[in-house]
């Protein structure tokens, strides 16, 4: 029995809003609800801890990060792409 199964990874796109540990960074991902009763729209947002090997995430990027399997105690996430650089002014 050598059936194939892949393995689908949860993806998730956030803006970095931490990059003061070596190697980790902390996104911030948003998403929009209907309030179930009243209908309004309502941002919810869960920051996640990521993994960015090479230190490339700087505050303000907008990121691509992927499950992975646990690499510290808060860390389940890896930084796949950086999908938009921030803008310095």
């Amino acid at each position: 029995m050598s059936s194939q199964t892949s393995k689908i990874q949860k993806t998730r796109v956030g803006v970095v809003v931490s990059n003061k540990m070596d190697k980790s960074v902390v996104v911030r991902t948003e998403r929009i609800i209907r309030h179930p009763l009243y209908g309004k729209t309502i941002r919810r947002h869960v920051k996640y801890m990521a993994h960015d090997q090479e230190n490339t995430c700087a505050v303000g990027d907008r990121v691509l990060i992927e499950e992975c399997r646990p690499l510290s105690k808060n860390k389940r996430w890896r930084v796949r792409e950086i999908v938009e650089k921030a803008v310095i002014i």
